[in-house]
């Protein structure tokens, strides 16, 4: 895909939705961190609804301590893996606590360093909580990247670099979430809504559904 194809595709993006951020729902960057800890493999939809009575029990890294594990599995039972989300949200905590003074760093390298905590994860809250121009890529962004022709890559790493190498600057910010939004509203996995795709005259992908 040639420059002037991608910047009119984040063009598009950019007009229908200029402001666009995460579903999940958060109110301080600790809840963001472990909102997004806890939607491995589940459903943002899932999560919120765990959420809600999970943060009204423990809003701090000190309160979910005080929780402790099993009170943390109360509260989000019913989403995927919750036995080591739970284990994994609890150690976070202890070595926010421990190392950062209970504040979520803004630091890729201490970001990973906390259990359960991974590349995209890290990527997710710098990029929402701090504002830093880094791609996320999850299964929707490495979807939609290889079938527009965004980006081509066979790991999500692959598909990070290449959307970090050829995304114009002023676009890099918000790319993430334009991206997964799309991924999951319109270029879905079984079959992508191509007849009311915004982008569907510039993307390359090669089975187009015009209905």
């Amino acid at each position: 895909m040639n420059a002037s194809k991608r910047r009119a595709i984040f063009e598009r993006l950019r007009a229908a939705n200029p402001s666009p951020t995460t579903e999940l729902e958060y109110a301080t960057t600790f809840e963001l961190l472990t909102a997004v800890i806890l939607s491995a493999q589940a459903t943002d939809v899932s999560v919120n609804k765990a959420t809600r009575s999970l943060f009204a029990a423990a809003p701090t890294p000190e309160a979910m301590l005080a929780l402790g594990e099993e009170g943390v599995r109360a509260h989000i039972r019913h989403i995927g893996l919750f036995n080591a989300k739970a284990k994994n949200v609890v150690a976070t905590c202890l070595r926010l606590v421990e190392r950062h003074g209970g504040e979520v760093p803004a630091d890729r390298e201490a970001l990973e360093s906390l259990p359960g905590v991974g590349r995209k994860t890290a990527n997710v809250v710098l990029n929402t909580a701090f504002g830093v121009p880094v791609i996320a890529v999850d299964t929707h962004i490495f979807r939609v990247a290889n079938r527009t022709r965004l980006a081509r890559g066979k790991t999500p790493r692959a598909i990070e670099d290449a959307l970090e190498r050829s995304t114009p600057r002023e676009f890099k910010r918000n790319a993430h979430h334009w991206l997964i939004l799309h991924g999951r509203y319109v270029c879905t996995a079984r079959k992508p809504a191509c007849g009311r795709c915004i982008i569907a005259d510039l993307c390359e992908y090669r089975d187009k559904d015009p209905g």
